[in-house]
């Protein structure tokens, strides 16, 4: 089984077992329709029995699990679903996991480097990319990324000035 991590525990919540979730997704909507999710790095599969939102974290409680002292062993844990519950995506759009490792080029062909980690700061993702000798940040907009290739594994961008100084 595929897995795609969705989320971290971080945090109980009240004494009745519930759990504050900070959500790796861009719609937080989504933990209403999951009806179980795979916690820690054992992946241990756990039934969620309700979903409801404080502020911008989803909070979950577990079928079975009724006490703060049930759910604590769970605080940082990621949370996983198996990948033929992910969402479908619109075009032009992907997930983070399948963005990581892509190779990056400048639109001369000439290369950058790989993406290492992507940032979610606000209104665009932002791209770590890293080669050998530097790092760089670049934003995830139309601007700067003028293709994506999932098939080649690459990206190419066409850097605003001053991007890569």
């Amino acid at each position: 089984m595929e897995y795609i991590q969705i989320g971290k525990i971080i945090n109980t919540h009240g004494i009745k077992g519930d759990v504050k979730v900070l959500p790796l997704t861009d719609d937080i909507k989504r933990f209403d329709s999951l009806k179980k999710i795979f916690v820690g790095k054992d992946k241990i599969e756990l039934e969620i029995s309700k979903v409801w939102y404080n502020k911008q974290n989803p909070m979950l409680h577990f079928k079975g699990y009724d006490n703060i002292n049930d759910v604590e062993k769970f605080k940082n844990s990621d949370i996983w679903i198996d990948e033929k519950d992910k969402i479908k995506l619109p075009k032009d759009s992907y997930f983070i996991h399948d963005i990581i490792g892509l190779e990056v080029y400048l639109n001369d062909d000439s290369y950058l480097g790989k993406i290492k980690e992507v940032l979610q700061p606000g209104a665009n993702d932002v791209y770590v990319v890293e080669n050998e000798d530097k790092q760089y940040l670049i934003p995830a907009i139309k601007d700067v990324i003028k293709e994506v290739n999932m098939q080649d594994k690459k990206i190419i961008i066409e850097p605003i000035k001053g991007l890569l100084e």
